[in-house]
């Protein structure tokens, strides 16, 4: 299934396509307090849940454009820590570069290596010649990570569908 698409390696990382076999750690990540409050409620309470939303959300995207989420594990123990994408998000003009961790694995550096591997791919591999990120205003720790990939704030943006006023950054 997903086995065609390339991982990719950071020093510490593997970021490797999200496929149905990591259903039960989305399941814990997408319900992790962080994400539900800073992302939003997937409504992803059953490990099926999950499965469904990977191969309906995550890989349509990787088939259509060859990237999409990757699962970011610890190459020390092949631990999946969290999650790293470039996502073709209605809305935004250009892809929005994304990552969340679980709480346990914050603060080490890991979300900033995957999306800096994820970032350099983007350009020299695929092509891309715009990214954007966008945060809500009061995730702190996500916009210092956004800030240090070189990305800059330009405004804020509402995605369809939403009332929340996000910040947008673009490189």
């Amino acid at each position: 299934m997903a086995s065609h698409f390339k991982t990719f390696e950071t020093e510490r990382l593997l970021l490797k396509p999200t496929s149905k076999d990591d259903a039960e750690f989305i399941l814990r990540l997408f319900n992790t307090p962080k994400w539900l409050k800073y992302i939003g409620d997937r409504n992803v309470n059953t490990v099926e849940e999950a499965r469904l939303y990977i191969k309906m959300r995550m890989i349509p995207q990787m088939e259509r454009l060859g990237f999409s989420n990757y699962t970011i594990l610890r190459k020390s123990d092949e631990e999946k820590i969290g999650i790293c994408g470039l996502y073709d998000r209605a809305g935004l003009d250009g892809l929005d570069i994304g990552f969340a961790l679980l709480p346990e694995f914050e603060g080490n550096g890991y979300a900033f290596e995957a999306a800096l591997k994820l970032k350099q791919v983007a350009f020299d591999e695929f092509d891309i010649t715009k990214i954007q990120a966008i945060t809500s205003q009061d995730n702190i720790s996500s916009q210092k990570i956004i800030e240090k990939l070189g990305l800059k704030l330009i405004g804020l943006v509402k995605l369809p569908n939403d009332t929340e006023e996000l910040f947008l950054y673009t490189i």
